[in-house]
């Protein structure tokens, strides 16, 4: 089969395209014929050595943990899919990834049926980032309807699942993002858009009771600023330090959590979004496709820091 190999630690500019043996399932593994992978910026991130306890597998290795795809054949033990059932899913993490090939093998805790509504290259785009919004605002911060919520970068991956899940449960929702996003944003359900280029969130909105993080840097400290008493930060991109979390609590009385797909994700999480997706209140918006082949060009973008929506390539 035709798979994305990383060569060495090198960057992006490692990445092959070369001719590799089909996967077989194990036991309780299905093996999907892949239709399209998600991008996410793991995928580059560990290509330029950033995350090397995410690699537990020896180069060369495939990238990608988003797919969606048709199951080709099923492990001995595997009741639940059968081959021609269309599934979607994200490998577990931290794990060998695999999906930037014509063919991947997941477990079947790692899958769920893919949205009807969907195309396989809208639902690829939707598992880590889904399911990272999802935990983040709901298991983590405990939003509930009526409150307010900030969600920085929601116009990315993860802040425009997690704008459309707050939207529907009701919450006032205010977004950071580019000006260009403004439109977008409001067409998914954001009640204020705050131009970071142009004005300071903290001075820009009344105070919040959940904010979600997913810039991380100055901005989780900035944000404690607009975090009424009793309220939480989820912040995403790395674990705060135990003093920073110290120091908002005292002087804020603001709880800051961390909470990383690499380790905590929930396969029940996965099943929440897909109710989410078939109910009509949340759709991905996927700005770009590649092929293949064309897999340094789209994690090059990704590396921008500046997609709307998610990239996905197709197989």
């Amino acid at each position: 089969m035709h798979a994305i190999q990383l060569q060495d630690i090198g960057g992006i500019n490692a990445l092959t395209e070369a001719t590799v043996p089909r996967p077989e399932p194990d036991r309780d593994e299905v093996l999907v014929r892949v239709h399209a992978a998600g991008v996410n910026p793991l995928d580059w991130l560990v290509c330029r050595g950033t995350l090397p306890e995410l690699l537990d597998d020896s180069l060369p290795w495939i990238p990608g943990w988003d797919v969606s795809g048709v199951v080709e054949s099923v492990g001995p033990a595997v009741t639940a899919f059968e081959p021609g059932d269309a599934v979607y899913g994200m490998v577990r993490l931290p794990g060998v990834g695999g999906t930037f090939a014509e063919y991947a093998t997941l477990s079947v805790d790692e899958l769920a049926p893919k949205p009807e509504g969907l195309s396989h290259t809208e639902a690829a785009g939707v598992p880590m980032v889904g399911q990272t919004a999802y935990h983040a605002l709901f298991a983590e911060a405990g939003l509930e309807a009526g409150q307010r919520v900030l969600i920085h970068a929601a116009a990315g991956g993860v802040g425009h699942m997690a704008v459309q899940f707050a939207a529907d449960t009701d919450a006032h929702v205010v977004g950071t993002a580019s000006g260009r996003n403004a439109a977008y944003l409001r067409d998914l359900g954001v009640d204020e858009v705050i131009n970071y280029r142009t004005q300071q969130f903290e001075a820009a909105t009344e105070p919040v009771d959940v904010v979600l993080d997913a810039v991380g840097g100055a901005v989780l400290e900035r944000s404690a600023e607009v975090v009424r008493p009793g309220g939480t930060i989820v912040t995403l991109p790395e674990q705060p330090s135990d003093d920073l979390v110290e120091t908002v609590s005292h002087e804020h009385e603001v709880a800051v959590r961390f909470f990383s797909v690499t380790t905590d994700a929930a396969p029940a999480t996965l099943q929440r979004v897909t109710d989410h997706i078939e109910a009509g209140s949340v759709t991905p918006t996927i700005s770009e496709t590649y092929t293949l082949s064309e897999a340094q060009t789209a994690l090059a973008a990704s590396a921008t820091g500046h997609v709307r929506g998610k990239l996905v390539l197709t197989v």
